[in-house]
């Protein structure tokens, strides 16, 4: 079988593994890794309300250090099919690029993580240590059956990790542009202001919340959370919707609700932003403005990787492949890296991600060979004290 990383990629891509489906990309990836001597399980999890969700750990050797590489098989929706150039689950190769959902986020880099894995251990059958893959299905869906209870099951197994690479598509223009070594956290919270419900011209027997709700809200914006630290940018607000379900004219609302979601750094934990945003809120309130605060759950929490030798490995692997240095950066949403985190340092680096989600997503095929040759690098890097 050829593992090259554009025959793998295109294997997978051809597996139409729409989220919760399976599409036979866990399978394809079972069978190449089982070939190769790894060890491989197949869990299913599930959980009332939602499907049921495929799963994969595999892992080659048995001793230490162990280099786990992550990501996931599902894939978003490809849309309207017909607005394709080509069809988003055939891996049409055009002018040096391969077309297919998934090709950047995130079947690519698996296949890349796939082609150096199998290239080192051919070459080294008996280095010392192990590397394992932690592949998902339910990345792009609710994430409830996926990455959280794949972990879970693998600890009560015993497996502890040492690090991990997560294969998301990193780099925002060009291969080599940016590694993530965190990433902020994210909290919602839903602010309802009461009022009392009467005609426009006779206010003095209503009580409008709308003017309440902009004081409220000028309290949370006018200043700064924080101004940053060494690795993040500063922590930012947003506030997203700001309803009254008013359809008449002439009629003052009886409340006023609002949405924000903050993006916070490592100087917040949820428990911490809670409390600030409720200070400010109730001094901004005073007496007079009565309003509810709710603070949605999160699983999101900021987290760093601080720059240390495994960090370094992927820099200089990046840099002697590609000729440019690595933007350290804990920019973008989130990632399975917020869970993975708990139970090693993790780092993310995968493709060029500007097409993903997008109709006509696509690779450059020469990036397919330079992250799996990067992978490659950081292998023989990772294991060179015990070769």
């Amino acid at each position: 079988m050829d593992h090259s990383p554009l025959s793998l990629a295109q294997s997978l891509l051809r597996c139409p593994s729409v989220t919760p489906e399976e599409g036979g990309a866990l399978s394809f990836i079972e069978g190449v890794l089982r070939e190769a001597g790894f060890e491989v399980h197949r869990p299913v999890f599930s959980e009332p309300g939602t499907p049921d969700v495929e799963n994969l750990y595999a892992r080659y050797g048995s001793s230490r250090p162990y280099l786990l590489f992550a990501g996931h098989t599902d894939v978003v929706p490809p849309g309207d099919v017909s607005r394709w150039r080509h069809d988003p689950f055939r891996a049409e190769i055009e002018d040096g690029e391969l077309y297919g959902r998934g090709a950047v986020d995130m079947k690519g880099g698996i296949a890349c993580m796939m082609a150096a894995a199998l290239d080192f251990i051919r070459e080294n059958p008996d280095f010392g240590g192990s590397i394992g893959f932690l592949i998902t299905g339910d990345e792009e869906g609710p994430a409830v059956n996926g990455t959280v209870k794949l972990l879970e099951w693998a600890k009560g197994r015993g497996e502890r990790f040492d690090h991990c690479i997560l294969g998301e598509p990193t780099n925002p223009n060009q291969l080599g542009d940016m590694i993530k070594i965190g990433r902020r956290g994210s909290l919602t919270g839903k602010i309802v202001v009461e009022g009392k419900q009467g005609h426009v011209a006779y206010p003095h027997l209503a009580d409008n919340p709308i003017p309440g709700m902009l004081r409220l809200l000028d309290s949370l914006l006018r200043e700064p959370l924080d101004h940053g630290t060494e690795h993040f940018d500063a922590s930012n607000l947003e506030v997203i919707t700001v309803d009254v379900g008013n359809p008449a004219s002439n009629v003052i609302p009886a409340e006023a609700r609002a949405t924000f979601n903050i993006r916070f750094n490592d100087l917040w934990t949820p428990e911490s932003l809670e409390a600030e945003i409720s200070r400010r809120l109730s001094q901004a309130a005073g007496n007079s403005i009565r309003f509810t605060l709710r603070m949605e759950p999160t699983n999101a929490i900021a987290f760093l990787t601080p720059p240390n030798q495994f960090v370094g490995f992927i820099a200089d692997a990046v840099e002697i492949e590609t000729g440019l240095r690595p933007k350290l950066s804990t920019s973008g949403g989130t990632s399975d890296a917020r869970f993975i985190v708990k139970d090693c340092p993790v780092v993310e680096f995968g493709l060029v991600g500007h097409t993903m989600h997008q109709i006509d997503e696509r690779v450059a095929v020469g990036d397919l060979d330079r992250l799996a040759a990067i992978y490659r690098k950081v292998l023989n890097a990772y294991f060179a004290p015990a070769s």
